[in-house]
């Protein structure tokens, strides 16, 4: 066998360290940032230029309230009185999510697709972001319609979840793959 195919059949998932876990955070708040600028601020002010696919405003910890409410059986009143969205959207946003795109997301396109640059990496991410926000905590798990009935929420949370990823997969390409 030659290196090369010895090397096309390895798949190296990176070692979790400081340099990686100070990646994920710092790569998590600058998405995060991005995510809830792009969901709360610039998706409504440019809702004339682009309707109906901008407009509409992001609800993601009233998404975690739900969720978590229907999870744990608490309700989403009880869930949202103590803050526990804030913290899922926070927590996810700024270490399970850059983690899962390092940990998961980069070392399989790196193996499947050598040739998809890290910023198409990052957009596919986060379409998987979408996806699992919509459809699978939203609809699957709090009971909405599918991807939110394809309104524009659904397409301002397609575009802020892609931003949220390629933020990621930048601060991820500038930190340890330059």
């Amino acid at each position: 066998m030659t290196d090369m195919s010895a090397q096309a059949q390895t798949f190296e998932t990176p070692t979790i360290n400081s340099k990686l876990l100070t990646t994920a955070v710092l790569a998590g708040a600058f998405a995060t940032l991005g995510f809830d600028l792009f969901g709360q601020t610039i998706s409504p002010l440019l809702k004339d230029l682009f309707a109906p696919y901008l407009g509409a405003k992001l609800a993601p910890v009233a998404l975690a309230n739900q969720s978590l409410g229907i999870i744990t059986g608490l309700g989403s009143k009880l869930i949202s009185q103590y803050g526990i969205g804030h913290g899922i959207h926070l927590l996810t946003g700024l270490i399970l999510y850059p983690l899962g795109y390092m940990l998961i997301a980069r070392p399989i396109s790196k193996k499947v697709t050598p040739f998809l640059p890290w910023w198409g990496t990052g957009a596919v991410y986060g379409v998987a972001l979408f996806v699992f926000a919509l459809y699978i905590m939203a609809h699957l798990v709090a009971g909405n319609p599918p991807f939110l009935g394809w309104g524009s929420i659904t397409w301002v949370a397609l575009w802020g979840h892609m931003v949220f990823g390629l933020i990621v997969a930048g601060v991820h390409h500038w930190r340890h793959e330059k």
